[in-house]
């Protein structure tokens, strides 16, 4: 009989592992046992230790944590972490330790369309999966997650108080999806997919332009909301006028020609073949937080 593999989540303790933790316990049953949670912080993961999964320190810009955080691994999931601009050299560490510790697929989750170059954000991601294919590893599998409906809980509020969204993305839709649904691919592939070497677009099964979000909002949450075009460096200028750091500004702005031109909006399918179940609708998820989305308004 063979042996299942041994299932390791990096980032464990964030929103995302979290619920990677929460569908390989609670929708797909793998057995405790078989999971290790690596983190920076184990005291995070108490809730999950009690249960029966292994969690481990891990600290990808300390690179000497990571040998004995992925000893024992068969699949592992990177997933991205927080340090724009210096994240590249961490993942490059956490794809060498996995090398090194006979990690035999790794998962990595990424950015529709990483090859974009006006997103400033690509370069980290574009380069991760460069180093995943030139890596010695035997499989790996790319997660292109799109948008989290999450996002919106910071812009709608704003959106219902001053009843403007000043966009500079055009025609361009977005195929958001929910946190949640990206968690339960990532636990998918974590715990069943294949060997190869592949990459998989996940997204919502519709992409909307701005109006029709913001007119979707506003029906949903009671309120009209303009949907305002404006140029790209108008835009950035804005953001920094009311008060975000410029750098953030730049990239938020940058975001905006990355919907533009089309990167965010591929409906492909790849979340139900994987999952076998359809993706939460942008509908029912405003309906599903509609209260505490007014009550931050």
């Amino acid at each position: 009989m063979t042996t299942p593999p041994t299932l390791l989540v990096t980032g464990a303790s964030g929103q995302l592992g979290r619920l990677v933790l929460d569908h390989l316990l609670d929708t797909l049953k793998i057995e405790p046992s078989r999971i290790i949670a690596a983190t920076r912080d184990p005291a995070n993961l108490d809730a999950y230790a009690a249960r029966g999964i292994t969690v481990r320190a891990a600290d990808f810009a300390k690179p000497e944590t990571l040998a004995a955080a992925f000893k024992g691994a068969d699949r592992l999931l990177l997933i991205s972490t927080t340090s724009v601009g210096t994240r590249l050299v961490e993942h490059q560490a956490a794809i060498d330790a996995a090398v090194a510790a006979g990690v035999q697929h790794v998962l990595y989750t990424s950015i529709p369309n990483p090859v974009a170059p006006e997103l400033l954000i690509v370069h980290d991601h574009a380069k991760t999966e460069d180093a995943l294919a030139a890596s010695r590893l035997p499989g790996w599998t790319v997660l292109r997650n799109n948008w989290y409906f999450e996002n919106l809980n910071h812009t709608i509020p704003q959106l219902l108080q001053s009843g403007q969204w000043f966009n500079a993305s055009g025609d361009g839709r977005i195929a958001y999806i929910a946190r949640s649904d990206l968690a339960r691919a990532a636990a998918t592939a974590l715990a069943n997919g294949g060997s190869g070497k592949s990459a998989l677009t996940l997204g919502g099964a519709k992409a909307y332009t701005v109006p029709e979000l913001a007119a979707l909002i506003g029906s949903a949450l009671g309120g009209e909301i303009a949907a305002i075009p404006v140029s790209v460096p108008d835009l950035e200028q804005g953001m920094i006028g009311a008060g975000l750091p410029a750098p953030v500004a730049a990239v938020l702005a940058s975001a905006e020609t990355h919907i533009a031109n089309g990167r965010l909006g591929d409906v492909t399918g790849d979340y139900q073949a994987l999952t076998g179940a359809e993706p939460q609708s942008l509908e029912s998820w405003l309906v599903a937080n509609k209260a505490a989305l007014a009550k931050a308004a």
